[in-house]
């Protein structure tokens, strides 16, 4: 997956071999086992929570680290408008519903996208005078906040049925096809795991088209003149305040939509999906993979969100070889960190970082 400003240099021939290395690969990770193909499929989540965090952090420089409450707040608006919970809940509800809310993802992909980004515009308001250490506490303190709200509103109104989360939320249908159920073609099945693949890859490739479309509009190049100097960007006319507030809507709506995708592919939320490690996790892909970089951001998403299932296999002999004496999750993050730390002293600006990030005007000259 490459940038719009790199397709000249790019041969079509290489598209073409990586839109067919995606379209087989769940069905080679398929033959090793379902387990696999769900790795495959949260790795599309997480590259679709770092393009967003991308627009506010990699184009426009505001570090947010509150970003997965834009997250819950997608995955539960979905888990309420395709749960039993509000009808179970609410007589009233039940009466003029008697089956539930079974919604569309026709609706619920705009509807997610809308309420998340008036979520992160809330946000936004109050902090445009804000800048790095501080906007970063205070984007924190939000998305505590809003974990621990979601985690209480169990009383005296059960609307989030608190840390007992909401379950049996509806699996996502499209033209009639249902993505929970196996899908048998002749003799060959195709499990429900590969399906969600397909629309994980697809809102991903729209995402990253919109971002390319954004990084070389007029609203990417007034981000990216805020991110360098924004008094300067200020006397060249720019309104920081309505593009700054732009950033943190446009990004938000990516982590709604990831996050009504994950509550239909979980088919269970809860507050404790939504902590302040994910917020880290997510800064931590942009970050690894190269502010700014639409390529760099997708392999520093691909490879955090793999890099933990994948240590699965190598924490497990270690524990074995020292009778038991670690612990297999602790020692898994150890490696996680340890592997952070190497790639970040071998590569301070990203594996993957943009060509012209980072250049003064003197190498310039």
């Amino acid at each position: 997956m490459f940038s719009f400003q790199d397709k000249g240099r790019i041969p079509l021939a290489w598209y073409v071999i990586g839109a067919v290395v995606l379209l087989i690969l769940p069905h080679g990770l398929q033959y090793f086992g379902n387990a696999w193909v769900r790795i495959a499929d949260l790795a599309l989540l997480y590259v679709l929570l770092a393009l967003g965090l991308n627009i506010v952090v990699g184009y426009a420089g505001l570090l947010d680290l509150g970003y997965v409450a834009f997250y819950a707040v997608g995955a539960y608006l979905f888990g309420l408008l395709a749960s039993p919970h509000l009808a179970d809940t609410f007589p009233a509800f039940a009466e003029r519903f008697p089956d539930g809310l079974h919604t569309s993802l026709w609706l619920v992909i705009p509807l997610a996208a809308i309420l998340a980004a008036i979520a992160g515009a809330l946000l936004g308001a109050p902090t445009l005078k804000l800048r790095g250490d501080y906007l970063a506490i205070v984007t924190l303190g939000f998305g505590e906040i809003v974990r621990i709200f979601l985690n209480n509103l169990d009383h005296p109104i059960n609307l989030t049925n608190g840390p007992k989360g909401l379950g049996q939320i509806d699996s996502i249908r499209i033209l009639g096809l249902d993505l929970g159920k196996r899908l048998s073609i002749g003799d060959y099945d195709i499990s429900s795991v590969t399906l969600y693949y397909y629309l994980f890859l697809a809102l991903v490739i729209v995402s990253i088209v919109i971002c390319a479309r954004l990084a070389d509009s007029r609203i990417g190049r007034a981000w990216m003149a805020i991110r360098e100097d924004e008094i300067a960007a200020k006397a060249m006319g720019i309104n920081t305040r309505n593009m700054k507030l732009l950033a943190f809507g446009m990004g938000a709506s990516f982590g709604g939509v990831a996050g009504a995708m994950f509550a239909a592919f979980q088919g269970f939320v809860s507050p404790e999906s939504f902590s302040l490690t994910e917020s880290v996790m997510i800064v931590a892909m942009v970050v690894l993979g190269g502010i700014g970089h639409l390529p760099g951001v997708v392999l520093g998403a691909v490879l955090l969100a793999a890099l933990p299932e994948v240590l699965r296999y190598v924490a497990g002999p270690l524990q074995q070889m020292t009778d038991g004496r670690l612990d297999a999750s602790i020692l898994r993050q150890l490696l996680i960190a340890v592997a952070m730390i190497a790639v970040m002293l071998l590569r301070p600006r990203g594996l993957w970082p943009t060509p012209d990030h980072g250049k003064t005007l003197g190498a310039k000259a």
